[in-house]
């Protein structure tokens, strides 16, 4: 990639600006519920939800995206606001030319547009952190140009002052879970995602840990076109996921079987995780009008995690498999979790069973009987709120934020598809000789050859 100079260093002015536009519409909430505490006063918080959903999806930046990962936790804020943030978008209205402009001539410099045989005015997606163009180079491939968004930096800092705010507002709530671990973990991956030289890094590491399995695509990096906010890679030409929901079982399954694939192989032998698995970071592509394999997109939320949190992942469905009482306190204490009493670790298996439940069965079937994909996982959640209600607050590690994200996320894929498959069969497949230092062992030349050894040893 080309040198760099970091022109949009977090920006005092700017910090200020987002403080005061975001800080009013939480601050605002915040006080009203301290002061209904301080007054002995029964809070409506259906009414406050709504309220803080209306002051957050207008804003372009992190803090949405912040909030809609906050909607998939179970009571990392009360159930009213679970549901409100939920309906947040991940969109936001697009740069004007103008601005385009500017941001690519600050990326690549005078002449820029000299360096591309076509770049499309009009973006072709708009997010929360940026927006992707089409292009094409004079070599005649087909471009995607991820432009962040100017300021970011600085947006990202204020906004996870804001998040502090929340969590504020949530403790005078008499919380199941004590959100201090899970703000940490929330904080890290979100400056993280500013970077798009990391972005790139975890690109090359996806097309390493994935390069036998040709029915799963990863872009390549154009390096002398990229920077730390400008990533341009080859355009994975696809079709959304949900084209396909009307598509035959055998397609249907074959995306699901491919999904699977896709998620928890870099996981069980690797240690990494794709932390975004909604659906617009898919596309399938088509060999004779039929669907072939799936595009991976958007490569901002990777986790990366030690072989200890590994094996708790399988010493967990071990012990459920077998039901064997020590193996699972085992995994847990693996994980990070402390100070287990016997009815924690039994409000703690309610999510464990609902999340390895599909693993743990020997047969054809769905995800999740009966169940919705938007209502996937919210049925559990409400139980774990409400038995850790009498018996919290738990401390959640971190590094289970994403890992529980993501299941979530991936289980809501496999409803959208209405896949039937043997679950038990696929994971058992990803888990046959798991051995902790053998996946260390693979993390580390994986992650050297992305040079991203300090990311991972940081994990």
């Amino acid at each position: 990639m080309p040198q760099d100079k970091d022109r949009e260093s977090n920006r005092f002015s700017a910090r200020m600006g987002r403080y005061a536009r975001v800080g009013t519409n939480v601050g605002g909430i915040a006080a009203k519920v301290a002061g209904a505490k301080l007054l002995g006063m029964d809070l409506d918080n259906g009414k406050n939800a709504s309220e803080l959903a209306a002051a957050l999806g207008g804003l372009k930046g992190p803090l949405m995206k912040v909030a809609q990962l906050l909607s998939t936790i179970p009571d990392a804020l009360p159930p009213e606001y679970t549901t409100e943030l939920a309906k947040l978008q991940a969109s936001a209205p697009p740069m004007g030319w103008a601005f385009v402009k500017r941001r690519m001539r600050a990326e690549l410099g005078a002449g820029w547009e000299k360096r591309f045989e076509s770049f499309e005015r009009e973006p072709a997606a708009a997010a929360s952190l940026g927006q992707v163009h089409r292009a094409a180079g004079h070599d005649g491939r087909v471009l995607a140009c991820k432009l962040q968004y100017p300021d970011m930096a600085s947006a990202v800092e204020a906004d996870l002052k804001q998040l502090q705010m929340l969590f504020s507002l949530h403790r005078r709530m008499k919380p199941a879970i004590d959100t201090s671990e899970i703000a940490k973990e929330i904080s890290a991956r979100v400056r993280e995602e500013l970077d798009y030289g990391r972005e790139a890094g975890h690109i090359g590491l996806y097309k390493q840990i994935l390069e036998d399995a040709p029915h799963i695509r990863v872009p390549d990096i154009v390096p002398d076109l990229s920077t730390k906010r400008l990533l341009t890679m080859n355009w994975l030409h696809g079709r959304p996921l949900l084209d396909f929901k009307e598509h035959d079982h055998e397609d249907r399954n074959r995306l699901a079987r491919t999904m699977f694939h896709a998620w928890w192989h870099p996981f069980s032998h690797y240690g990494v995780i794709h932390g975004d698995p909604h659906l617009g970071n898919y596309t399938v592509f088509e060999e004779d009008g039929s669907p072939s394999g799936i595009n991976l997109l958007d490569y901002g939320c990777i986790r990366i995690f030690p072989e200890a949190f590994v094996e708790g992942v399988v010493e967990l469905y071990k012990g459920l498999l077998e039901e064997d009482d020590d193996r699972v306190v085992a995994a847990y204490e693996r994980w990070g979790f402390q100070n287990l009493k016997k009815e924690i670790i039994e409000v703690l298996n309610i999510w464990a069973r609902f999340i390895y439940g599909p693993l743990l069965t020997d047969r054809v079937r769905s995800i999740a009987d009966g169940v919705s994909a938007a209502e996937y996982g919210r049925k559990e959640a409400f139980r774990v709120h409400s038995a850790l209600k009498e018996l919290g607050p738990v401390t959640v590690p971190q590094e289970f934020v994403f890992m529980d994200r993501a299941a979530i996320g991936l289980g809501g894929v496999f409803l959208h598809l209405r896949a039937e498959l043997n679950f038990f069969q696929l994971f058992n497949e990803q888990i046959d000789g798991f051995e902790a230092s053998t996946v260390r062992n693979r993390q580390e030349t994986a992650l050297e050859t992305a040079g991203l050894l300090e990311a991972g040893r940081a994990a």
